[in-house]
């Protein structure tokens, strides 16, 4: 539909959709900086969107049973900070629109989440918002299921452009919601057939609707500049037992003269003269960000018409149980339940009687065996790796359409959607998903984790098979760097557990975080209880702590993770025996000791005494521990990987690299 035809048929919509176009174009233009074009395109689609079928109330922007907008085509980012801006959002004042892309502004260059309400997840690394879509979608629908349909019945939209569906991570995020038959998920594609390089052609000729179609979802199609057939897309799809796929045909740049579906009006300002040209064909003579108070109050009146809806929901839901209504508020404020800390005690307590040696992720498996019945909010999954990452329990049951009180998903070879469908699910609320796969996969899964911290969000990572000691599968599998990229990633806790009581020590600080992603990097090779006293105290807590203290002088202090603390213990028996007094210190999560004061990490690492860290990974991020903190590099040394491993049994591979108890005495020795 052309300007002409919808200024004269939908003279109401037009003035309401103009008012988002108007103020992307000045925003980008105020900032010399930004992308015009698809707020312009999309703007039609929005409004009908918010008008006539988004349930939400923006006075009460946390009500749980909102309907979820989600723009995964983060960079037209003025789209969603002019809708909550011209819907009445409290924080989203005409001069945070005025200070788009500036220090200290709510409206980052791309949607942030926590910057403002109504941000529901960051976007702009191209089909994350999609895949975190798909986890809202399953967190909706597994709350129903076990919340009732009362107090849980909503929708998720969201907005992809081409580049959302040219990133392989929208492949897997497409092919898991098809396989779930997430009807609540209706996705909008912003088709116009234009990125940064031009016409989509030159890199592309899929056909996205037989795409969506072969994945399961229902396609349906519509002109994005006509209100009323987008109207008719959006009913139709809110009918559907699939999930939704719209096709919007639109023009990027919609009214601009010189730059109308080309990539000029993609991603920079549409210049002063362009803009002046702009306002004319749109029939809008006011100056930049002043939005005519009739507008305003009928985009405020938008906003609110959700209060009767949030008042009735208010209504259900305080007639519910005062138990349901506990539950309920608990889960959604992601506090854990009492029971947890006597519940972590326990097993503790169990292991330092029976000493049980088992791998890490067995151990990992131990705590969900205790965790999961009494933390219903959890979701667990794991990449087509279930029966090595140990990820399921008995009382879980499968997530499907058939079962949504189930509460594991089978996620397939899909690690990178995993981990953003589990971004979703925090980000939705009333879940605690946690996923696993191969610590090397986390390549896979890397945009995903990095948006998690960066988001500061909860989400945990069971990454199991966490070095050499994965053996026969070789180098391909064998994560050798990975810790230290987890470990180089802020706000992430990357923890390597011992054995398990520092396993089910690093679960209950990833289940009670609120504000950071844990990394569990986990054995797949049996190892010795080496916590063999009990404490009520949560050691791993500190990030490192003391196990064995030495006898005599202290010489030496040796630093292990995971499944080289047994090796550290075991040099420190021959250390001994040769009258070279040392202290082994288990690290389970260098994170958390760094936060520790500096007396503590005084005390766990005096100065003076020779160090060596001991790892089956790259040296990177341990200097950090061996010559700083009083450390110095004459006296410290790295027992670990400088190159990739190789296909043999593990302990072979142990032999062959070095990392052996007899080797670090001699290293040891050379630096008394």
């Amino acid at each position: 539909m052309d300007i002409d035809t919808l200024r004269r048929q939908h003279p109401d919509h037009w003035t309401k959709a103009v008012a988002i176009r108007v103020l992307a174009m000045d925003a980008v233009q105020a900032a010399n900086s930004g992308h015009p074009g698809m707020p312009m395109g999309m703007a039609d689609v929005a409004t009908v969107l918010f008008e006539k079928h988004l349930k939400f109330d923006a006075a009460n922007p946390d009500w749980p049973d909102r309907d979820r907008f989600i723009l995964s085509a983060g960079h037209g980012s003025m789209l969603l900070y002019a809708l909550l801006h011209l819907t009445g959002y409290a924080g989203m004042t005409i001069d945070e629109i005025r200070n788009f892309r500036q220090w200290g502004a709510k409206t980052a260059g791309h949607p942030e989440y926590g910057h403002a309400k109504g941000i529901e997840t960051t976007t702009g690394p191209l089909g994350q918002g999609i895949s975190n879509a798909v986890g809202f979608a399953i967190a909706e629908e597994a709350l129903r299921a076990r919340f009732g349909k009362k107090v849980v019945d909503h929708y998720t939209y969201a907005i992809a452009g081409d580049g959302c569906l040219m990133e392989g991570i929208s492949h897997e995020a497409i092919g898991l919601a098809g396989m779930q038959k997430l009807s609540k998920l209706i996705v909008f594609w912003d088709d116009n057939n234009i990125s940064i390089d031009g016409e989509i052609k030159l890199s592309d000729i899929t056909d996205q609707k037989k795409r969506f179609q072969a994945a399961g979802w229902q396609v349906l199609a519509c002109d994005g500049h006509d209100p009323e057939a987008i109207d008719d897309a959006l009913t139709a799809a809110k009918k559907s037992k699939k999930p939704t796929m719209i096709a919007c045909s639109t023009h990027i740049g919609f009214g601009s003269p010189a730059k109308q579906d080309t990539a000029k009006a993609h991603g920079s300002p549409l210049g002063d003269e362009e803009i002046a040209r702009v306002r004319e064909i749109y029939g809008w003579s006011h100056p930049a960000f002043e939005i005519p108070s009739d507008i305003k109050k009928s985009w405020e009146a938008i906003g609110s018409r959700g209060a009767a809806d949030r008042a009735e929901w208010q209504d259900r839901f305080d007639g519910l149980s005062e138990s349901r209504k506990k539950e309920f508020n608990r889960v959604f404020s992601g506090n854990p339940p009492r029971k947890l800390s006597a519940t972590i005690k326990a097993l503790k307590k169990q292991t330092t009687e029976t000493l049980p040696k088992v791998a890490t992720r067995k151990s990992s498996e131990m705590v969900l065996e205790i965790v999961n019945p009494i933390m219903p909010e959890t979701i667990g999954g794991s990449a087509d790796l279930t029966g090595s990452n140990n990820t399921l329990t008995a009382d879980l049951g499968i997530f499907s359409p058939e079962n949504r009180k189930g509460r594991y998903i089978h996620y397939g070879i899909r690690e990178h959607a995993m981990a953003a469908a589990m971004n979703g699910m925090v980000l939705h609320g009333g879940i605690r998903p946690y996923g696993g796969t191969f610590l090397c996969f986390t390549d896979y899964a890397r945009g995903a984790m990095r948006l998690a911290a960066l988001m500061g969000i909860p989400t945990v990572f069971v990454m199991t098979h966490d070095s050499i000691g994965l053996g026969e599968d070789g180098p391909t599998h064998q994560p050798v760097e990975h810790l230290a990229i987890c470990r180089a990633t802020p706000n992430t806790w990357t923890f390597r557990p011992a054995d398990t009581v520092e396993t089910a020590e690093a679960w209950e600080i990833a289940l009670t975080s609120i504000r950071t992603p844990s990394v569990l990097a986990l054995s797949r090779q049996n190892l010795p209880t080496v916590r063999t006293e009990h404490k009520l105290k949560n050691l791993s807590a500190q990030g490192a702590y003391v196990l064995a203290e030495s006898e005599g002088k202290r010489q030496v202090i040796l630093m292990a993770t995971g499944s080289e603390v047994e090796i550290a213990l075991k040099a420190r028996d021959i250390l001994q025996e040769k009258g070279i007094g040392t202290r082994v210190v288990s690290m389970p999560c260098m994170e958390l000791f760094a936060e520790q004061d500096l007396s503590y990490r005084r005390k766990v690492l005096p100065a003076g005494p020779v160090r060596v860290a001991i790892e089956a990974g790259v040296r990177s991020g341990w200097d950090k521990w061996l010559l700083g903190e009083r450390g110095r590099e004459a006296k410290a040394a790295f027992v670990g990987m400088e190159s990739f491993g190789a296909s043999a049994p593990a302990p072979t591979l142990y032999e062959e690299f070095g990392i052996t108890a007899e080797n670090v005495v001699t290293k040891v020795e050379k630096l008394i």
